[in-house]
């Protein structure tokens, strides 16, 4: 399993045979209506979205199926959470089939993606909201991330037709 932004994941997914999953898809709907008003989640905001998308790859892994999943697990806390879905997890070990990839973007990059989502009617969350999801970011060396520049290059860049 690994943790990556849509647009890769959905590459990535193709071409391993994973499923992929897009996290988003998960929020309850009052999470979507603050973040569409422009209203950072808290911390009791997102726990249950975290704890059900566990969940879901917990329940991947009991079926023996792979997935990638797209989601923003900012914090460390965040993707300890994910990890407890593998059965064998040490909790702040790191030892887990469970991976998350840190796709290396600026954040004007990001923004900029976001803002054509937004536009597009792709996405519910503003890009004001951006800077406060970027301040949550937590990288750790010890963690193990697959930190990678692949998220600098547009799609049709990285896979061409």
């Amino acid at each position: 399993m690994v943790w990556l932004s849509r647009t890769i994941g959905e590459m990535l997914a193709k071409e391993t045979s994973f499923s992929f999953i897009d996290a988003d898809d998960f929020h309850p709907i009052s999470n979507k209506e603050k973040m569409r008003n422009g209203i950072p989640l808290s911390e009791e905001d997102r726990t249950p979205w975290l704890e059900t998308l566990r969940d879901v790859l917990k329940e991947s892994l009991v079926n023996r199926r792979s997935v990638i999943l797209g989601c923003s697990a900012l914090q460390k806390r965040y993707r300890e959470i994910l990890r407890s879905a593998d059965p064998s997890y040490v909790p702040e070990s790191y030892v887990s089939i469970v991976k998350f990839v840190l796709l290396d973007v600026a954040a004007e990059v990001i923004a900029a993606r976001l803002e054509k989502r937004v536009a597009e009617g792709k996405h519910f969350m503003p890009s004001t909201l951006l800077r406060s999801q970027l301040e949550l970011l937590q990288i750790d060396d010890s963690e193990g991330l697959l930190n990678t520049a692949f998220g600098l290059y547009c799609f049709e860049e990285v896979h061409p037709e």
